[in-house]
């Protein structure tokens, strides 16, 4: 679940940055996917560093 959040949460602050730069639509989909993937990564690693926090 974090996954997820974290690449909705990315791919919304993405649109966000590029629409006050006053990006086209190919601009704010290219920033959105960026970020989405960048956040999606970092709570890939959150989600397995709790997990094995978990465990252990």
């Amino acid at each position: 679940m974090i996954v997820i959040a974290a690449l909705v949460l990315g791919a919304l602050w993405g649109d966000l940055r590029a629409r006050r730069r006053n990006g086209n639509g190919k601009d704010r989909l290219q920033y959105a996917a960026v970020h989405g993937i960048a956040f999606a990564i970092v709570g890939l690693f959150a989600t397995i560093l709790i997990d094995r926090a978990l465990r252990g």
